[in-house]
């Protein structure tokens, strides 16, 4: 077999060609185009980190946020009840976990005897600030609320996370999570322990974060107050939540805060509502006057609650000028928040909203005189407070 040897110059024309033919083929490179692909890989790669963020969950992201700061506010809303300070004790947990360290903080006053027991009974340490200047650090953490009020300043106060389950239009800068469906903040807090892998009713030589006795107790005590006892506005949530917290409680520590003494203007001012009461079909309205115990009016509320046949009462006194409202509701045709927002709505200066079976309200005196003394008295305010609920405005 004969092998036909190829001139060396006709294969390197024919090289020549088949490179003249591939360039023709692919053409040159646009620019243009490269950047438009290049754009286009960058936007989903960062489309997928911002997925991969979303997706996780708020426990590891508000954690993330706090493992920035070296010292954390963790503020609480006026006059802060169980849920709140609750809350704040896990977060405040949460923040400590990664280095931080954690103040809690709150303007206003605690003056409902269970607000003091629960304090003192598990030994909470929360100072208390009159302007934002008096704030621990810059990084604020709001629990239980989401717009800072009550003290000098508060609206030029930026919260670097938020977790309520309040509505409201409030945000962090770094963080939100506020859950409107859940009866209470302590309840969210207690998922981020759960998700985070705390450890509850164990020592404290554990590592990661450990759940103490008092901040369990904490937690179920806040999820208690602000579903009443586990009967009112809860969700699924709140059940699970009680579960996973249940072998960390102190009993002794629970039944101390669930059953303080209470004092006698309390008492005063039940008995002012339950004896000065007026009801028309299921509602129940009672002004109990003038009061030193702005924390007795809640309270009343939810005694005449007990009233066979009455379905939603609202209660109002006077202190230093200003008329306060609580309002309670198990009637499906009363959403209290909105009953009492619409109520006030006339009166300048004055605020009131909530949830659908609990809410309160404040009303400066002055503003309901109106000027020329063309205003709402408190009979005009009764009235119209029976109005509301009855759905005829």
């Amino acid at each position: 077999m004969s092998v036909r040897a190829v001139p060396l110059a006709v294969g390197r024309d024919a090289l020549a060609a088949g490179d003249d033919a591939a360039e023709g083929a692919v053409g040159p490179v646009d620019p243009l185009s490269l950047v438009l692909v290049v754009g286009l890989a960058a936007t989903v790669v960062g489309l997928w980190w911002l997925l991969r963020w979303v997706r996780r969950p708020p426990a590891v992201r508000l954690r993330e946020v706090l493992e920035e700061y070296e010292e954390v506010t963790v503020l609480l809303h006026p006059n802060p009840d169980p849920d709140a300070m609750g809350a704040a004790m896990g977060v405040g947990a949460i923040a400590e976990s990664v280095g931080a360290e954690a103040t809690l903080q709150y303007p206003g006053e605690i003056r409902h005897q269970e607000n003091r027991a629960f304090r003192t009974v598990l030994g909470l340490e929360l100072g208390q600030l009159e302007a934002a200047t008096e704030l621990a650090s810059d990084a604020i953490v709001l629990v239980d609320h989401n717009t800072p009020r009550g003290f000098t300043g508060s609206e030029l106060v930026e919260p670097v996370a938020v977790v309520d389950h309040h509505p409201g239009n409030g945000t962090g800068t770094r963080f939100t999570d506020v859950r409107t469906g859940y009866g209470a903040t302590s309840t969210i807090v207690a998922e981020y322990l759960e998700d985070l892998g705390a450890t509850v009713g164990a020592g404290s030589d554990e590592e990661g974060i450990v759940v103490s006795p008092e901040i369990a107790t904490g937690l179920v005590y806040g999820i208690q107050s602000d579903t009443n006892h586990l009967t009112t506005g809860c969700s699924e949530a709140e059940f699970a939540a009680s579960a996973y917290l249940f072998p960390g409680i102190d009993e002794d520590l629970l039944d101390r805060v669930a059953n303080p003494q209470v004092s006698d203007d309390v008492l005063q001012t039940k008995a002012e509502a339950i004896t000065g009461k007026r009801v028309e079909g299921s509602f129940a309205v009672c002004d109990v006057g003038r009061i030193d115990n702005v924390d007795a009016i809640p309270q009343a509320a939810d005694e005449l609650m007990h009233l066979e046949g009455v379905t939603a009462v609202v209660v109002f006194g006077e202190t230093d000028g200003t008329l306060h409202l609580s309002g309670r509701s198990r009637d499906d045709r009363v959403h209290m928040g909105e009953s009492l927002r619409h109520a006030v709505g006339d009166v300048p200066m004055a605020n009131a909203g909530g949830h659908a079976r609990m809410g309160g309200g404040q009303l400066p005196v002055e503003h309901m005189r109106g000027a020329g003394g063309d205003g709402m008295s408190k009979a005009d305010l009764e009235e119209e407070l029976f109005s509301v609920l009855s759905g005829e405005r």
